[in-house]
């Protein structure tokens, strides 16, 4: 389970709006990349934090209903997406950063200090902590990856109404056997990663 021995390291420093920092989609071949700050009030306790787990655990209702029970008690929460085009322009360590960087600036009321998921945001003057495993270890983060992945499926949803016959709905733009038949069948559609290598195959005519 995540804890909170993170925030209370930083909070003891004296910093009071501590946002946890996570990004979903980067692994993806069509779609942003999306990322989400969470801000928690200090002290927090209640019983639905007992269900926080990275994302990646829960079952889709599991997300949704945490979703909504962060929102209501989150002091802020800030999303930040990079679309395709510029995931294939910056590519997509830059794009996931200018992601993060958005969610952040979107908090109001502001940080005070980061815990980021893994990476590092050079571009944001805070005080701020890289965490390997962060999304298992620490609350913050935690409860932003799960506002992240909702967020983003939701949007892959809606694409799937505007791009049928990909599947989009239900891989959410990952590399499903599904998704690579559909790509193989109709190519891309304008939502697409072009840079990444399955799509590029494709685009090439020499996927195998």
């Amino acid at each position: 389970m995540p804890s909170f021995i993170e925030e209370q390291l930083l909070e003891a420093q004296g910093y009071e709006r501590i946002a946890g920092v996570d990004e979903v989609g980067r692994g993806a071949l069509a779609g942003p990349v999306v990322a989400a700050a969470v801000i928690l009030p200090r002290g927090v306790d209640t019983p639905w934090l007992n269900e926080v787990r990275d994302s990646k655990l829960l079952t889709p209702a599991k997300r949704e209903l945490l979703f909504n029970l962060i929102y209501g008690t989150a002091v802020a929460v800030g999303i930040g997406a990079t679309a395709h085009e510029l995931i294939d322009k910056m590519g997509i360590v830059a794009a996931t950063r200018l992601a993060m960087k958005e969610a952040v600036e979107l908090l109001s009321p502001p940080a005070e200090s980061l815990l980021i998921d893994y990476m590092r945001l050079p571009e944001v003057e805070l005080p701020q902590k890289g965490i390997t495993n962060g999304d298992d270890l620490c609350y913050s983060i935690a409860c932003a990856s799960i506002i992240a992945k909702v967020a983003r499926d939701r949007l892959m949803v809606t694409f799937d109404r505007v791009y049928p016959g990909y599947g989009l709905a239900r891989h959410k733009g990952y590399g499903t056997r599904e998704h690579f038949a559909r790509l193989v069948k109709l190519g891309p559609c304008p939502i697409h990663r072009r840079t990444f290598r399955p799509v590029k195959q494709i685009v090439q005519g020499v996927w195998v």
